[in-house]
């Protein structure tokens, strides 16, 4: 699945989303709340560019090397696809789980 497909359907996950927060609250500002949250989510997992943050952490403050094939190229096997790091995986969860605390809070009141 390329990343234009996860895109769009990450879209339309949150339009849906976005309606099931507007019908239940019935409230604009947690709609716009509900939006302005999964754009940012979405924005944060699916538009970097992974081939430089799939590097170790120590080489992220490096340029990357010139040779490296375009983001349109063709698709990149499933085995280096996503390395597991431990400190890019703690980051995202301490920073989606505040966000998603924040937001649960707002959506409840």
């Amino acid at each position: 699945m390329g990343r234009e497909t996860v895109l769009r359907r990450s879209l339309v996950c949150l339009g849906a989303a976005v309606c099931l927060v507007g019908l239940s609250t019935f409230s604009f500002k947690k709609m716009i709340a509900t939006y302005a949250f999964g754009i940012l989510a979405i924005c944060g997992v699916v538009l970097p560019d992974w081939e430089f943050f799939d590097r170790d952490f120590s080489e992220w403050f490096s340029p990357m090397p010139a040779d490296r094939p375009s983001a349109g190229a063709a698709a990149v096997p499933d085995d280096i696809r996503f390395k597991f790091y431990p400190l890019r995986v703690a980051l995202f969860v301490a920073v989606y789980s505040f966000g998603l605390y924040k937001w649960w809070s707002f959506i409840s009141s």
